[in-house]
């Protein structure tokens, strides 16, 4: 097993900046997301945001992963190409970011609706922030990370979601992906105990039918079996005595979306 990399307060504060650069991105995506416009004029939006302001877009070539945004419409969990794919009124378009400043690693996700969506649609949208937030609750130190994993599987379940199994959250901060693994699903009181020092990516991924899911053959691209649409909301987090440090913000992207309404 790969060792947990513990980080200084000094480090927690460069994981910030770069996390807060993921969200000022996010900013940036929310600006022109909406009908007609393509998933791949926002990746290259991002692309350019992230690289003029001196960072370096962490998913691109990760692994082979060939842009700079995840970008999964509807159906799509995570790990969806940009394409010309064309938004459409009524999509749910989930949004994933990673952004390297100054060698640390902030990475946060958000799903974006896009004008008038069903209230089936809206629910799960406001469910899995809510399972993000009540996750992020539990990432304080002396709890464990079935704790975190319970937080987000018990609210989900109760209103009928599918929680996806694949694919967890993770450490991050030095690299993209570190130990320790974080499920979105648990038992309370089981698994590694939290410790101070620790950053933590919490990403609910939470589909409205089957936990379920497909891998495409472009090695990428997860969907829901069954076809039905999934969120995802992510943010990076430091553990902490008492309260959990939110290291990336959703209030940027929050304060465009209204000025657009």
């Amino acid at each position: 097993m790969s060792k947990i990399y513990y980080k200084s307060p000094e480090e927690v504060e460069l994981i910030r900046a770069s996390s807060l650069m993921v969200s000022s991105t996010l900013a940036e995506v929310a600006k022109v997301i909406g009908p007609g416009v393509t998933t791949m004029q926002l990746n290259n939006i991002a692309e350019t945001y992230i690289k003029d302001n001196g960072g370096i877009p962490a998913f691109l070539n990760y692994n082979g992963f060939p842009f700079s945004l995840c970008i999964s419409p509807n159906e799509q969990v995570v790990h969806g190409f940009p394409s010309d794919y064309v938004i459409q009124e009524g999509d749910l378009i989930s949004v994933d970011c990673g952004v390297i400043l100054n060698n640390y690693f902030g990475d946060s996700a958000y799903t974006f609706p896009i004008g008038e969506i069903s209230p089936e649609r809206r629910k799960l949208i406001e469910i899995t922030q809510e399972c993000l937030k009540r996750a992020i609750d539990k990432a304080v130190v002396g709890s464990r990370i079935g704790d975190v994993g319970f937080a987000v599987q018990s609210l989900a379940e109760e209103n009928g979601y599918g929680v996806v199994r694949e694919l967890v959250g993770h450490g991050v901060g030095v690299k993209l992906h570190e130990k320790p693994e974080v499920p979105n699903y648990g038992k309370r009181g089981s698994g590694m105990k939290l410790e101070e020092g620790m950053v933590i990516a919490i990403e609910p991924m939470i589909n409205a039918g089957t936990a379920n899911v497909k891998f495409w053959s472009d090695g990428w691209t997860v969907t829901s079996r069954d076809n039905q649409p999934s969120a995802h909301f992510e943010h990076t987090v430091a553990v902490k005595k008492g309260k959990a440090d939110v290291l990336s913000t959703f209030s940027l992207i929050e304060e465009v979306l209204k000025e657009k309404r």
